[in-house]
Order: structure tokens, then C-alpha cells, then sequence
């Protein structure tokens, strides 16, 4: 089905396979995962470390995972399209059907309110140790897209990682570096982009022109005479 082949795309291109079966990170242990992530056998036998999967035994695991969430889905009574549907099914697979559940997507869905959604969406970015992964930005954007590619294809679908910074900015000196670096490796064309768009310039370079017409200019412009030692009288 096209729900299945989409959803899959998305997991096999961001979960990889493994083709032995590899511990948690938080608990160096159990649950062992395998293939394309796969934590439970089709017969609900747990997958144990030193396991192993050849790629066509992985995709019939996962194909197996997808139909029980597909059946999931089912149960609560969403009016979803293929592409919906797709997308949220790869996106279950990733945080897990009781995280899913219990949080604020199905009365997003329910009410139609998609902002609410892919922001809702865009939230599932941290790793276990509450670290921004990259690849899950990436995953997170191919999901909220599918996902409104038959509602309307101009929604946002930002992570919303830097509005979140700019938020919680301080100007503490790691905020200070974090910044410095995300400049130094952005493309000079999108930085400038976005420094216009965001209007950055507009005091300062009233402040750089005056200073570059002279003090005498930007005194008479405002009609205030200097004094001999250059402070204001």
C-alpha cells in the first residue's frame, strides 16, 4: 500500500539498518534493537544482543510494525489521508504509540488545526539526553510535509529550533559561541537573506550614517551646536 511504502521510505532513509542487534543508549542494554529499529519480533519475542538480520528479513519486521500501527490508527477514528496517514506512521514508529496517544496531536488532527500539529510534531527533535539531533530535524520536516501535502502545501513546517534560542537568549558566553559558529558555517546567501528579512540593520545603520556624515553634519541636521571639547552642549 502507498501509506506503507511512504512511511517506510521515511524510516529506512533516517533509521538505517543494523543488521546485529545493538543496545539502548540509555541503558547499554535492554531493549536491543536490530534492522530498521525493530525491538520486538513478529511473535513478540524480545530481540537479544548478538542477534542478527539480513535487510529482506529487517523489512519484513518492519512491515509488520507499520500494520500494527496502521490497525492503531484505526481505533481512534481520525479522518486521515494516504499521506496523513504515511506520515504519521513514520512518525509513531519513531517516538512510540503511547507518546503519541497521550499527547496534543489527535485533538490537533480532530480540530483540524494544523500549525498546532506540525509544531506539535516539530517538538520530537531531542535525544535522550535532551540533545538536538540534526537527523531528526530532517525527519521530523519529511513527516509534517508529507503530512500536509493534500491540506496546504504553504503551512510552516519549521522545527522552530531557532525561535527557540532567540527566546531563551542571554547573551551567556556559551549562547555567545553557539551563535558565532552557526554564522560561521551558514551560507553567506542564506545569512544575508535572513539578516534582511529579520531587518537586523535598521538602528545601527542609522547610527553608522550619521557617524559617517561627520559630527558637525549630524549636529546641524538636528539643529544642536558642538562644543569645543566635542561633548554636547
Amino acid at each position: 500500500m502507498k501509506r506503507f511504502s511512504q512511511a517506510i521510505d521515511i524510516i529506512c532513509k533516517y533509521q538505517g539498518f543494523n543488521e546485529k542487534a545493538y543496545p539502548d543508549l540509555s541503558t547499554g542494554g535492554q531493549p536491543y534493537s536490530i534492522g530498521f529499529g525493530t525491538q520486538f519480533y513478529p511473535d513478540g519475542t524480545p530481540v537479544a544482543a548478538g542477534q542478527m538480520c539480513t535487510r529482506t528479513k529487517a523489512t519484513q519486521y518492519l512491515k509488520h510494525e507499520l500494520k500494527c500501527i496502521d490497525n492503531d490508527l484505526d481505533t481512534i477514528n481520525l479522518h486521515l489521508d494516504e499521506s496523513m496517514r504515511a506520515a504519521l506512521i513514520s512518525f509513531i514508529h519513531s517516538i512510540g504509540w503511547e507518546s503519541f496517544l497521550y499527547g496534543e496531536l489527535i485533538d490537533a488532527i480532530g480540530n483540524e488545526d494544523w500549525p498546532t500539529l506540525a509544531l506539535e510534531m516539530s517538538r520530537w527533535i531531542f535525544d535522550q539526553d535532551y540533545k538536538v539531533i540534526g537527523n531528526l530535524i530532517d525527519r521530523r520536516r519529511e513527516e509534517i510535509r508529507l503530512f500536509l501535502s493534500e491540506v496546504d502545501n504553504n503551512l510552516w513546517s519549521s522545527t522552530e529550533v531557532l525561535l527557540t534560542a532567540f527566546r531563551k537568549y542571554s547573551a551567556a558566553p556559551q549562547q555567545v559561541r553557539a551563535i558565532r559558529a552557526l554564522e560561521e558555517n551558514m551560507n553567506p546567501y542564506i545569512l544575508a537573506e535572513f539578516a534582511n528579512s529579520f531587518d537586523i540593520a535598521q538602528e545601527d545603520s542609522q547610527v553608522v550614517f550619521w557617524e559617517n556624515l561627520g559630527i558637525e553634519n549630524y549636529c546641524t541636521q538636528y539643529f544642536v551646536e558642538p562644543v569645543e571639547d566635542g561633548e554636547w552642549s
